[in-house]
């Protein structure tokens, strides 16, 4: 059911950003990149201890990176680090042991995270909307 509401909801995101406008600045994925990989460190916060909330926290952070990069030099990286995000989640129950984080949460993100990579990476490829011009 996880999968079903993450293939769901990542549809959602996409279309209401399409619709409203949110995806023609090139700053939505990767501020969409950044927020989700937050997640797990606000989970480690939540219930696991010190060792767990900095290994997620430096995770994180280089989620964080690709997303800055990404956003000045070409927003394929973000496509890229929300497929990789995508896998980390399908990993992340057999890598760390973080009490906060739902049973349902890993699966559900990663169909969000699948549907958001696949989504801006077509996108790119047509050349629309969130492909604009990097900043200086």
């Amino acid at each position: 059911m996880e999968y079903l509401a993450g293939l769901i909801i990542g549809a959602a995101i996409c279309a209401v950003a399409a619709v409203v406008g949110f995806d023609r600045d090139r700053s939505f994925y990767p501020t969409v990149l950044i927020v989700i990989a937050a997640f797990y460190v606000l989970f480690a916060v939540m219930g696991a201890r010190g060792g767990v909330v900095l290994a997620e926290a430096l995770i994180a952070g280089a989620f964080m990176l690709a997303a800055i990069v990404g956003y000045r030099r070409g927003l394929w990286l973000v496509a890229a680090a929300l497929l990789v995000h995508g896998l980390f989640d399908y990993a992340h129950p057999r890598l760390f042991g973080n009490p906060g984080v739902p049973a349902w949460w890993p699966g559900f993100c990663l169909m969000v995270d699948v549907v958001l990579a696949a989504w801006l990476g077509t996108m790119l490829l047509r050349g629309t909307r969130a492909a604009g011009q990097a900043p200086r």
